[in-house]
């Protein structure tokens, strides 16, 4: 059935799950429309998982029938439903071409890509197009431009302190809570030999008819796609993610903090809110989560370091990793400062390697589309970083596989925090280390047959002699940065012999990576 009304044609986007965003405001149900539509591109143009396609599918189509339920006009184009038209923009084109709109409205998206795209469509189309800002953020884009003003290197703890400034988050009066306004040093601590304390409380959500018709459609629309569905925990309802926030306030926020970097083989959630992929959705708003953990720390029911650590990943590094991509792309998507060319070993796609630690946070991200920011930042990235692996295919990778992973906020983290390829605009040093690090927080070198103290030989840590091989390989670019000073001051105690077995064990490493093969998916 055609519209000819003239009203409003609202587009809301895979990730844009609520009325309240402004793409809503003012909406007519007697003239207007709401526009959705699942596109077999969305999910090829990375190769993205099935948990990640299952998640984003399942949620549009619960909020659809929310809409319906609520007596809004929802076209929806379900998969499959007119082979020919793969992409968002195709289908919107085509659309609009049969039926008359005064106005396309939309909240602005979240990837440059289809801000393009969708202003191009409108424009071929002749339909007037409106943007609008997404208010489910602490900083507009505009107000981070005028944060960047006058700054020669930009530093999240900086904006940070600004963002609880301004919204008085965690603020005694002027000073901040606690006395401080990072507590990071104190929620670095592994678990000793015995691991995690018992954990309980978390909700997991089955999948329901919906969901499970979802699954059946991912699983023969992308059969070969990574990732199983043989476990599903993620919410994809409003209630289920407010049910999601409830029982990590209560359960796990006032023990998150201590050993928030810690890893334990078997334990891929530990005690992680697992709330990104609702915030991303829109199923939750982030000032509502930074409220909840607040008013557990308030009432005494959460310590300062816990609550401090866990706000900050979503005042500080959520607002802040925006705000970086929206300033400086699309150029941002093809710097690489250290011009690494290496391919993305194919193992990332299968978890198949010897080496446990990234065995084990690579199943887990196959096995939930999940693995928390120590296991990305060092483990999966580390060795990509280390390798020499070009940022555009990790990129790819984690755009891919994990169920929050939308480009606004996965480029960033991934390019520039973890790849350190944009040079230092997000992170001021590569976080690099040997495997000592991960011999350090975790048990995963208890049962791998490579040891993280030995950096040359087949007996050594790939990750070892890789941090090695990348000192001396960028040593004159790094030198310049201070917080290089002791890591490089190391390197100058090895020996002459010692480093051509470095090179020689690197050199080998690198050579097996290749000679596997590998698919190496990503933008077509």
């Amino acid at each position: 059935m055609s519209v000819r009304g003239g009203g409003n044609l609202v587009v809301v986007l895979g990730d844009q799950l609520s009325t309240e965003l402004p793409a809503f405001e003012g909406f007519d149900k007697g003239r207007d429309v709401v526009w959705m539509a699942e596109v077999s591109g969305e999910s090829e143009y990375v190769w993205s998982s099935k948990q990640r396609s299952v998640l984003f599918l399942s949620a549009m189509r619960h909020f659809r029938d929310e809409l319906r339920e609520a007596g809004c006009d929802v076209r929806y184009r379900e998969l499959g439903d007119e082979p020919g038209q793969d992409s968002l923009e195709g289908a919107l084109t085509a659309f609009l071409g049969e039926n008359s709109f005064g106005k396309v409205r939309l909240t602005w998206p979240g990837e440059y890509r289809l801000v393009v795209a969708l202003q191009e469509v409108c424009k071929r189309t002749g339909v007037a197009c409106e943007i609008l800002e997404d208010n489910w953020f602490f900083c507009s884009r505009a107000d981070f431009a005028k944060h960047l003003e006058g700054r020669k290197q930009p530093r999240m703890e900086y904006f940070y302190r600004e963002m609880r400034r301004r919204y008085g988050v965690l603020m005694d009066g002027g000073e901040p809570a606690g006395g401080k306004w990072n507590f990071d040093t104190s929620n670095r601590k592994p678990f000793g030999k015995e691991g995690p304390e018992t954990l309980g409380g978390r909700r997991s959500f089955d999948a329901d008819e919906t969901t499970r018709e979802v699954m059946d459609l991912v699983e023969c629309r992308f059969s070969k796609h990574p990732g199983k569905l043989d476990t599903w925990i993620w919410p994809v309802t409003r209630e289920q993610a407010l049910q999601a926030l409830e029982d990590f306030i209560e359960w796990d926020l006032p023990r998150f903090g201590e050993h928030q970097d810690a890893m334990w083989t078997g334990e891929p959630f530990l005690r992680h809110s697992l709330l990104a992929s609702s915030i991303n959705l829109h199923l939750l708003r982030p000032s509502e989560v930074v409220a909840a953990a607040e008013e557990a720390y308030r009432k005494g029911a959460a310590g300062i370091e816990s609550t401090e650590g866990f706000i900050r990943q979503i005042l500080g590094w959520r607002e802040y990793v925006r705000g970086i991509y929206w300033n400086f792309m699309p150029e941002y998507l093809e710097r690489n400062a250290m011009g690494a060319l290496e391919p993305l070993p194919a193992f990332y796609w299968d978890g198949d390697t010897e080496m446990l630690c990234l065995r084990e946070a690579i199943g887990q991200t196959l096995k939930y589309g999940y693995a928390h920011h120590i296991q990305r930042l060092m483990v999966t990235g580390l060795y990509a970083l280390l390798l020499g692996v070009k940022p555009q295919e990790v990129h790819a990778w984690y755009l891919a596989v994990y169920v929050d992973a939308v480009e606004w906020v996965e480029l960033p983290n991934t390019l520039g925090m973890s790849q350190f390829g944009d040079g230092g605009l997000l992170g001021s040093k590569p976080y690099v280390a040997s495997g000592k690090y991960i011999k350090r927080m975790s048990n995963y070198c208890d049962d791998c047959r490579f040891d993280p103290d030995l950096r040359s030989g087949e007996k050594a840590c790939p990750f070892t002699a890789l941090y090695w091989d990348y000192l001396l390989r960028h040593e004159d670019l790094l030198k310049g940065n201070p917080r290089m000073t002791m890591q490089l001051r190391n390197l100058k105690r090895i020996s002459e012999g010692e480093r051509s077995e470095i090179l020689e064990t690197a050199k080998k490493i690198k050579k097996d990576n290749r000679s596997k093969g590998g698919k190496r998916y990503g933008r077509t």
